[in-house]
């Protein structure tokens, strides 16, 4: 089975990353994005060599590639079984894009400059993830929501957590003037999605920690 995998399911995941982060200035395509997904809830799917496709991505000079790369990341994290997230936070090292440059196009240095803001978001939310034992944009809110029951000790560390992800977000701190570019506004409706999350689970800590005091 393993080895009929590698054949197959392997060459199907590498061709779905390779078009998921093709070179045209647009998000990347929902179809190939749906299938990494449902790809991550198959119990015999070697979830790290999924993220070794990525990565390998991430490591290209084209800032559409590397760009397209991270929002795909970011899309199974928000929408993928939560074991691809857990795997990726078991890591040892991801991305390392703090000194990135593209010059080969006009566009590459102010995009360069939004790709170094939205790789350090994402790696703070995989480390929260890993820290926390969860992830903050997925966690049962509401009254009986993880948030509202913590104990008094893992309830700081949580807000804590919260606040610094929160920081990291507002950082990446996209213009208007940004959201002609397809790949850019892909970011943006998972950065805004994660911020009204993270927002719910800080109320619900913040009313959590109101009740204790």
């Amino acid at each position: 089975m393993s080895v009929a995998w590698k054949s197959f399911g392997g060459s199907k995941v590498a061709t779905a990353v390779s078009k998921a982060t093709s070179r045209e200035i647009m998000g990347p395509k929902k179809k190939h994005v749906d299938y990494l997904i449902t790809c991550t809830s198959n119990e015999l799917m070697n979830l790290s060599y999924m993220s070794e496709m990525l990565l390998a991505r991430c490591r290209m000079p084209s800032w559409v590639i590397v760009s397209k790369a991270l929002v795909t990341f970011h899309s199974l994290m928000s929408n993928g079984n939560e074991r691809f997230f857990q795997q990726l936070a078991a890591r040892t090292s991801l991305w390392d894009l703090e000194n990135f440059l593209d010059k080969t196009a006009v566009t590459g240095y102010d995009m360069s400059s939004f790709i170094k803001r939205y790789s350090k978001y994402l790696i703070q939310k995989v480390h929260s993830c890993r820290e926390m034992n969860y992830d903050f944009c997925r966690a049962k809110r509401g009254t009986d929501g993880v948030l509202r029951t913590l104990d008094a000790d893992k309830l700081l560390k949580a807000i804590a957590e919260i606040q610094t992800q929160i920081d990291s977000l507002l950082e990446v701190d996209l213009q208007s003037s940004e959201f002609s570019n397809g790949v850019i506004n892909s970011a943006f409706v998972l950065l805004f999605k994660d911020l009204i999350k993270l927002f719910a689970c800080y109320n619900d800590g913040m009313i959590n920690l109101l009740g204790k005091y």
